[in-house]
């Protein structure tokens, strides 16, 4: 597992690097986060020769000629999406604060509103900063979000008070740590086949037809089910993402390619999730060479590409079934005719022509459609929130599915 530690600014500090390496001895990759008060109490060296990794300390990094790096200032996206979790031990009363009101002004405040990977915060501090009511306000705020809080132990302080305020042993914040890890291992023993992408269908040499699918949903998806436990495969288009740790990847370009990877893998799956934004037509001849221009209208004549999603689902049996629909009007009666014509579970629909739902934004905005009625609309959320939205529905329908008795299932 990939943690990453935000170590803030406090006398406790110092305690941190021993939890770097009690961390590492159970099989964890650290990789640390400092904030500038932390900095005063104990060295980005220090955490550097434990961890073996870069030590952040800046949103910006300075370059020699004095200009901020361009990599610097998006790294707490790369960084928020190889975490799989998050630890901030210790953590003060201010950086509580700025997490429970939303407030990023350095790199571990930004990064946590990056991330959605399952948080652990051991606070440590003075005993009347820990009693204060802002305080508990806002590790109650945190706790509602889903953050496990490791209090304080009571003792003497660094200020020379005695009371709660001190920082949990290391096998209390190591407990919490195990604890948020096998509760997001929720997909442990399902094998998950994910789509993402467009296609491309040559017309010559040097022309083909697309859309302008990015693939980050399906990949924030297949990210997401490799964090949770599954096994995954993701069948790509073309694009330019990276392909996410632990999924293995077959790469492919036409939609008939897509279609052969897909009846390949499909039979291993427990869930199915049919992201790519597949071309739904190809040329009905492909010319061998490039096409020169004339002052003629162009005829291209096209012919209707496989439905992977429908094929597949026919003969789903067990399986659990998740389809795409990209609308620009109808959304929701779109959807419905699709979920039941396509033979699928769930479909994730949404209007692309809505500002922050359309192709290769970080955002969406999406309605869940599920076989069983329930209809779920989500705000606008993150790609990765939307992924964890998608796998909790398709986790609930698969339990439906599994408690069916076996005659029924067979004809589902």
């Amino acid at each position: 597992m990939r943690i990453t530690l935000g170590v803030t600014g406090g006398i406790a500090a110092y305690k941190s690097a021993e939890l770097v390496r009690r961390l590492q001895d159970e099989g964890h990759t650290i990789q640390v986060i400092m904030t500038q008060a932390a900095r005063e109490f104990i060295t980005p060296l220090t955490f550097a020769a434990l961890s073996g990794q870069r030590v952040i300390t800046d949103l910006f990094t300075k370059q020699p000629g004095g200009e901020g790096s361009l990599d610097s200032a998006i790294d707490h996206i790369a960084v928020a999406q190889k975490t799989d979790l998050l630890l901030v031990a210790p953590a003060t009363a201010d950086i509580l604060a700025k997490f429970a009101r939303g407030v990023a002004d350095d790199f571990l405040t930004t990064l946590y509103l990056a991330s959605t990977a399952p948080m652990v915060i051991a606070p440590a501090m003075n005993v009347n900063m820990w009693q204060h009511a802002a305080t508990q306000e806002n590790v109650a705020a945190l706790r509602a979000r889903g953050v496990r809080i490791v209090d304080p132990n009571e003792g003497y302080l660094a200020c020379g008070m005695t009371g709660s305020g001190r920082l949990a042993d290391q096998e209390e914040i190591l407990k919490a740590v195990r604890e948020a890890a096998r509760a997001e291992q929720d997909m442990v023993g399902e094998t998950v086949l994910v789509t993402a992408g467009p296609t491309c269908e040559d017309i010559d040499p040097v022309r083909f037809l697309t859309n302008r699918s990015s693939g980050k949903m399906g990949y924030a998806v297949a990210t997401a089910a490799a964090r949770r436990g599954a096994k995954v495969t993701l069948v790509s288009g073309p694009t330019a993402l990276e392909t996410p740790r632990g999924v293995q990847r077959v790469d492919v370009r036409s939609t008939e390619e897509m279609q052969r990877a897909v009846q390949a893998k499909f039979p291993a799956c427990t869930i199915a999730i049919f992201a790519a934004a597949v071309a739904d037509y190809r040329p009905a001849e492909k010319a061998r060479q490039k096409i020169k221009r004339k002052e003629d209208a162009l005829t291209l004549r096209l012919e209707p590409n496989p439905d992977i999603l429908a094929t597949a689902a026919k003969g789903k049996g067990e399986r659990l079934v998740v389809g795409f629909a990209a609308e620009t009007e109808h959304m929701a009666e779109n959807a419905r005719k699709k979920l039941t014509q396509k033979n699928a579970d769930l479909i994730v629909a949404n209007d692309v022509a809505a500002e922050g739902a359309g192709f290769d934004a970080d955002t969406n905005i999406v309605t869940l459609f599920s076989r069983d009625g329930r209809d779920r609309p989500l705000p606008q959320l993150s790609k990765a929130e939307v992924a964890q939205c998608i796998l909790d529905e398709a986790l609930r329908l698969r339990g439906g599915l599994k408690s069916k008795p076996a005659s029924r299932r067979a004809g589902d």
